[in-house]
């Protein structure tokens, strides 16, 4: 990506010195904007943890409901 800003700015006719200079401004800008906000990306190893949280809450909530199922039944009869 920054060949292609750089060269559109040689295109677009700005000298070399000050294409080069922009381009390493907008990576500049790009990289702070990353970190400011990086802790609240997610990583792969965030994801599994979560999907196994919802694993474990859905099964024990499975086994809930069946249990209460069964404390209804048994009451009712």
């Amino acid at each position: 990506m920054e060949l292609e800003i750089y060269n559109a700015f040689v295109k677009a006719g700005v000298p070399e010195a000050e294409a080069k200079a922009a381009v390493e401004s907008i990576n500049k800008e790009i990289d702070k904007r990353y970190s400011l906000h990086a802790g609240q990306l997610a990583t792969k190893s965030d994801l599994a943890d979560a999907k196994v949280e919802i694993i474990k809450w859905t099964v024990g909530s499975m086994f809930a409901a069946v249990g209460l199922f069964a404390a209804i039944v048994k009451l009712l009869q």
